[in-house]
């Protein structure tokens, strides 16, 4: 199979009850389009979340995510469905580096995140991935999938200040209604249109907030059809650099969480490809550094399109990919999509991000991770807590949130607990874990 060439699945027109489609098939253009335009939707939101909290320019983070996610299906040889989209790991570590230095001092920090990133990801390539599996067993990386979607749900919910509401809380209505649309469209439609649900329900609920009067058009109807988006160059400043050095950890295990996620979806052994995987992430947010995007990974929200969908076609990245270009070089078109509202994102995003918490889940299941054992059992207990509530330790200028502080925990208390507990000779070593799920119990979830 060429870069660019996947085989049809089926007729193309459906997909059979308990079948997928897999990373190298597609479904006729016009639903491959339908499906990456869904993988749109759910990456958008998040993606420009960044840029906006950053100061970064959002067309700017748009161009250097779809240059990204390019970058990633080509290094991993199209075999590993992904979107780049801003990561939040970056939020912290940027502000305190603008604080000190300026934007460019930040692209700085983003860049050399990047550049290390790659590297690690040129070692796994090399040396092979049975360190990061000792690192990161399926305890772990199934604890560190789940805190990630279920760390979102304060993001789906929302909150409420002095500029308004956000999320669910911004129109309880219209987020209700983009919700029901999902749930009912799932079960009430074959084929396609029953796998473009969350699509479809954003669809439902952006035309609902249109009639309530929710919708901006302001900005759509002032911008322009064309333009392009403003690029700087990154300046080094080995005061502020130290700060970065962090979120190679976190986007570690993101990307681990990530390749383990499609592989439990797709029912595959994706290991060898992790190394490819960091090298993809790291050369995207490398080229996101040099030109003033936000540092990118590998994205949770399009796990939970996958999940919904069970469409694992690379195909349908690259039309994503396609759509995020065009949109950057657009702003009229850009201003179009970022005016969906609140409500509706809020009612998405509910399921989607509970989608990525179960992903977690499912990686134990697969794995016959055994609960029973209490290193396995207090692992994720902390873990979860940790990135649900979002715990937060703020050491000097950098801020770890939950995210970060959850797999620091996981991973932590995984292995102190094992080394404590052979060196007292209470605890019976695990058997091996199995590394990729029967098709038996994948159908099952």
């Amino acid at each position: 199979m060429g870069v660019m060439s996947w085989t049809l699945h089926g007729t193309g027109r459906s997909v059979s009850p308990g079948a997928a489609v897999a990373p190298e098939e597609r479904l006729t253009w016009p639903r491959t389009i339908g499906i990456g335009m869904q993988h749109v939707v759910a990456m958008f939101g998040a993606t420009f979340i960044v840029p906006v909290l950053t100061g970064f320019p959002p067309a700017t983070t748009l161009f250097f995510s779809a240059v990204g996610t390019v970058t990633f299906l080509l290094i991993t040889r199209n075999r590993l469905p992904s979107y780049l989209g801003s990561s939040f790991a970056f939020l912290a570590p940027i502000a305190a580096a603008k604080a000190s230095g300026g934007p460019a001092v930040a692209l700085g920090g983003v860049l050399l995140t990047g550049v290390l990133l790659a590297l690690i990801g040129l070692v796994v390539t090399r040396v092979g991935v049975h360190w990061i599996e000792v690192v990161m067993p399926p305890v772990v990386t199934g604890a560190i999938v789940a805190l990630i979607g279920l760390n979102l749900a304060p993001v789906a919910w929302g909150s409420c200040g002095d500029g308004g509401c956000t999320g669910f809380q911004a129109s309880p209505v219209t987020a209700l209604v983009t919700l029901a649309s999902i749930i009912l469209a799932t079960v009430l439609f074959r084929g396609i249109l029953g796998r473009l649900a969350i699509l479809l329900g954003v669809v439902v609920g952006y035309a609902v907030a249109a009639v309530r009067g929710e919708v901006d058009f302001s900005a759509m109807h002032d911008a322009a059809w064309i333009g392009f988006p403003s690029f700087m160059a990154p300046h080094f400043d080995l005061a502020v650099l130290g700060l970065f050095v962090p979120v190679v950890f976190v986007l570690i295990a993101e990307n681990v969480g990530h390749v383990k996620s499609v592989a439990a979806m797709t029912n595959r052994d994706l290991d060898p490809m992790i190394g490819r995987a960091l090298l993809a992430d790291g050369v995207a947010t490398t080229l996101a550094g040099v030109g003033g995007g936000s540092g990118t990974t590998t994205y949770a929200e399009n796990i939970g399109v996958m999940a919904a969908t069970r469409v694992y076609s690379t195909a349908a990245y690259w039309v994503a990919a396609a759509t995020a270009f065009v949109l950057s070089m657009s702003p009229k078109f850009g201003a179009l999509v970022a005016s969906i509202p609140g409500g509706v994102l809020g009612g998405a995003t509910t399921v989607l991000y509970g989608m990525i918490g179960i992903l977690g889940a499912r990686i134990w299941v697969q794995n016959k991770v055994d609960f029973s054992d209490p290193v396995n059992l207090t692992t994720a207990a902390v873990a979860l807590i940790v990135g649900i509530a979002n715990y937060t330790w703020v050491a000097g200028d950098v801020r770890f949130e939950g995210i970060a502080l959850g797999t620091a925990a996981a991973i932590g208390i995984y292995h102190l607990m094992r080394v404590l507990a052979r060196w007292r000779g209470t605890h019976d070593e695990p058997a091996s874990p199995a590394s990729v799920p029967s098709g038996a119990e994948l159908d099952k979830v």
